[in-house]
């Protein structure tokens, strides 16, 4: 007897399907920009790259490494939480992934099994449920709404109960809103008040726009912490991030690890520990993050676009077009016909209601990010 494979029942990434057409539209000659994916423009840390050319030039050996990644890499990543956060973090607790992807991916697989309940809030990154969905487990999306600031509260993890685990994100992809340091610290013991195992999602940290976000190491020593070097780092190609994972989850992350990738891949790596000596370079891209926003922040509302989530960090606006629109991938397939800005509807980040948002990401070069807003507004004027 045959049964659906479970990739069959997964949902598309329409981020994804949004830039396919927008590359079509390319590909035909239609000047497009791109504000769909969530990828810094602007090129890599130039100390990565460099440090990724002697590797090549030098003929130093690319071979595997042991599969929680190079020794060298996860004692600077455990140096960077002592530095940016006051935290100590045991080397030996650094997993080297293939991307954040990978380490969600280890860390489910790792903390859960068949049929477990993990926390989602809506919206939200849809990758967490697809891949709990291809796992075999239930992701409860736990709606939450502009009053909350788009994050989850204790009422609202209450009522979502029971629950084996909670994926929390902060700053959050669609919305850039945060969980500020005294949230954290109510979440974390709920979490283990309530034995739910708590995975914090950090891949936008770096990239704030006030205070600085908090890690969930801070609070709760047992939390899953996953992290990359795509965002803040701006090596999305690359497929380079880290895990900080609790003791009794360690020797599984390991195995899975040695299973599924082997290793994350080694000039990669190199490039990553290099990257975290060009910290000038890469808050200068933040302060152009911060430029695109406020303007943005501005010119958006003038357009029609009036009800934004309150973005604290990431590169991301959350727009409420449930005035202009009950059907957001029709209008985002409009807008980017008409205007040859290519957008992300609502339906990736939250099922039910997400028909009535859209998500603007703003990373790419300033120039084109406010070229954007002019056609929008012109746009949105004749329309």
């Amino acid at each position: 007897m045959q049964t659906q494979a479970r990739g069959a029942r997964i949902a598309p990434f329409y981020a994804m399907e949004v830039l396919k057409a927008a590359n079509r539209r390319q590909a035909e000659g239609h000047d497009v920009l791109h504000l769909e994916l969530g990828e810094p423009g602007g090129g890599p840390p130039p100390r990565a790259v460099a440090a990724a050319a002697e590797a090549l030039k030098s003929g130093t050996r690319l071979g595997y490494t042991e599969a929680n990644g190079m020794p060298s890499l996860r004692t600077r990543i455990a140096r960077h939480y002592r530095d940016t956060y006051d935290v100590d973090v045991d080397p030996a607790q650094v997993v080297i992934t293939t991307g954040s992807s990978a380490g969600l991916l280890l860390g489910f697989l790792a903390a859960f099994g068949d049929g477990a309940r993990i926390g989602v809030s809506e919206p939200g990154y849809p990758a967490y449920r697809n891949i709990l969905s291809s796992l075999g487990m239930t992701a409860v999306g736990i709606p939450t709404d502009h009053a909350a600031r788009f994050q989850l509260t204790l009422a609202m993890l209450d009522a979502a109960l029971p629950l084996d685990g909670l994926v929390i994100a902060s700053p959050a992809n669609p919305t850039g809103t945060m969980l500020d340091a005294s949230a954290l610290a109510e979440t974390a013991p709920w979490c283990a008040a309530h034995g739910v195992r708590l995975i914090s999602d950090e891949v936008y940290h770096g990239i704030t726009f006030g205070d600085r976000a908090a890690t969930a190491l801070g609070c709760s020593p047992d939390a899953l912490v996953v992290n990359s070097f795509s965002k803040y780092y701006a090596m999305t190609g690359w497929r380079v991030g880290w895990m900080v994972v609790p003791a009794d989850l360690l020797s599984a992350v390991e195995r899975l690890s040695q299973n599924l990738y082997i290793s994350a891949p080694t000039l990669s790596q190199i490039a990553a520990e290099a990257a975290f000596d060009d910290s000038a370079f890469l808050d200068a891209k933040v302060a152009g993050y911060a430029r695109t926003r406020a303007h943005l922040l501005e010119a958006l509302p003038r357009a029609g676009f009036d009800r934004l989530a309150p973005a604290d960090g990431a590169f991301y606006l959350f727009a409420d077009v449930s005035a202009l629109t009950d059907d957001s991938a029709a209008f985002c397939e409009r807008m980017l016909v008409e205007t040859g800005v290519a957008t992300t509807p609502g339906i990736d980040f939250d099922p039910q209601r997400g028909n009535r948002f859209l998500r603007f990401a703003i990373a790419g070069p300033e120039e084109q990010m406010l070229e954007a807003a002019r056609r929008v507004a012109a746009w949105r004027r004749s329309t």
